[in-house]
């Protein structure tokens, strides 16, 4: 089987431990990587398409963070859309209780979904599913 890679995006030490966890008991089989920023997740992600290395299946996206919010990411990887030769499923994985962040979640046509923290096992089996 081959393994998924995942990317929590957040900048909560305990949120990305907790999903860790998560992740591992909903039965995806994945490699986690975790970035406390979008700034640093982009840098990751153009040096991944740089050297040519294997691109994250799925990115769970927090909305509010220091450096660089997921705005801001998401604004950033539209700019390497064209670099990128493979679908990664993007999902907004928000506290947030804002209608515009929902609505603005939805109007993006790169973001597939808005799932509202906590994140639950269910969530991750069926977002991260090859369906």
């Amino acid at each position: 089987m081959i393994k998924k890679i995942i990317w929590l995006i957040d900048d909560d030490p305990i949120y990305q431990t907790i999903m860790k966890k998560i992740i591992d008991k909903s039965g995806v089989s994945s490699h986690v990587v975790s970035y406390t920023n979008g700034k640093d997740a982009i840098q990751a992600l153009e040096e991944i398409i740089t050297n040519n290395e294997h691109l994250p299946n799925l990115i769970l996206l927090d909305i509010e963070m220091p450096v660089l919010d997921g705005w801001g990411f998401m604004t950033e990887m539209s700019l390497l859309k064209q670099k990128i030769k493979k679908e990664i499923k993007i999902y907004i994985s928000s506290s947030s209780i804002a209608i515009e962040d929902k609505q603005k979640a939805k109007n993006n046509p790169d973001i597939l979904g808005y799932i509202s923290k906590p994140v639950t096992i269910t969530d991750i089996a069926l977002i991260a599913s090859d369906e």
